[in-house]
Formats: structure tokens, sequence, C-alpha cells
């Protein structure tokens, strides 16, 4: 598959283990190598500013997208590319889908399981067939890979709507999935579930 851009969702906070914000860092440093655009929530701090400084510091563009109530404190980037404000959260989340061509979530919380759901659902629902890619660094995610499977297990996931979040626990292999990402939804599933 061919991208030019990356959305990333993560941590506004670095975590406890300094493996996480080093990580993160070198995701940057691999997009700005690769000359990929970083989209992000606009922060300047945790996770999502340790992976859009290591853009920049490499030459590399960053583009924000914050909504407009963040203003009022400090907790935005100034020397980014460019910052794209909007309204709420939820027009944030329907940007970066759509000008993204590529979603990677990193460690993160409440937050980045939000925005890595909402991508998630509208790409089961066929609204885009982009590549999503989960980083386990650390095993960080593998409670909720056993939780996926589990939904599998029961019932509640379809194998060809699970197979559409990538895995990968090392950089190389995150590369690897966006650069032999294959859809692998059903466009017609829907018209398939009443009984």
């Amino acid at each position: 598959m061919k991208y030019k851009n990356i959305a990333i969702f993560c941590g506004s906070a670095e975590g406890n283990n300094p493996i996480y914000a080093q990580q993160a860092r070198e995701f940057g440093l691999r997009m700005a190598e690769k000359g990929l655009t970083l989209y992000y929530g606009g922060g300047c701090i945790g996770l999502m500013w340790a992976a859009a400084d290591a853009v920049m510091q490499q030459g590399g563009t960053v583009i924000g997208v914050a909504p407009d109530f963040f203003t009022r404190n400090h907790v935005l980037a100034e020397n980014i590319t460019k910052m794209i404000y909007v309204k709420t959260m939820s027009e944030r989340k329907q940007l970066l889908e759509y000008e993204a061509d590529a979603f990677v979530a990193l460690p993160g919380g409440y937050g980045t399981m939000d925005e890595l759901f909402e991508i998630l659902t509208d790409s089961q629902l066929g609204m885009h067939s982009k590549p999503i890619v989960l980083f386990n660094q650390n095993g960080f995610y593998d409670h909720l890979v056993a939780q996926l499977d589990r939904f599998s297990e029961e019932g509640f996931l379809r194998p060809f709507h699970k197979n559409l979040l990538l895995v990968a626990n090392t950089l190389d292999e995150l590369f690897e999935c966006l650069d032999s990402y294959e859809n692998t939804n059903d466009p017609n599933w829907l018209k398939h579930i009443r009984h």
C-alpha cells in the first residue's frame, strides 16, 4: 500500500516506563526518514509530543488537529508545521479519519481507546478501508488483544472484522503491516446478518 501520512493515537502522558517515549520518538524518526507527514492531536505533552517533536527535529511535516477549547491552556504545540482548530473532539476524529492514509495507536488511555475504536468501527462499517495498526510495544496491549480474541470466540466479532486491526510488536513489524496492508472487510456483511 502507498501512503503519504499517518495519524497517531496515543497518550498525553509518557507513562511510567521510559521505553514508551523512546519508541514514540523512534517512530517519529522513522516517519521523517520515510518522508511521511504526521497527523496527531496537536499536543506538546506525552507520547504524542515525543513522536511529533522527533519528526520536526528531522525537518519533517507535522499537522496537529485540536479542539479550540484547548487554546485556553498550555497543552498545545506551537512549533509544528500546521495546527488545525476544530470545535469538538468528534470533529477532530472525523478530520483525522478523512485526512490520514493510515492510523497507528501507540500506548495511551481513554482518549487513545476512543480514537482507536471509532476508527475501527468506521472501518467495520465500510466508511473507510485504511490500515489500522496497534503498536504493542513492551506487551502494552496484550490484554486488549486477548479481549479482542474473546470477542471473536464468543461470536461478537467476525474474523474479517477482527483482522481489520493489525498488531505489531516492533517498529519494523509496524511498517511492514502498513506496507503490505490489504483490507479484509466484507463490504456486504450487513446484508447477511439477519436470519
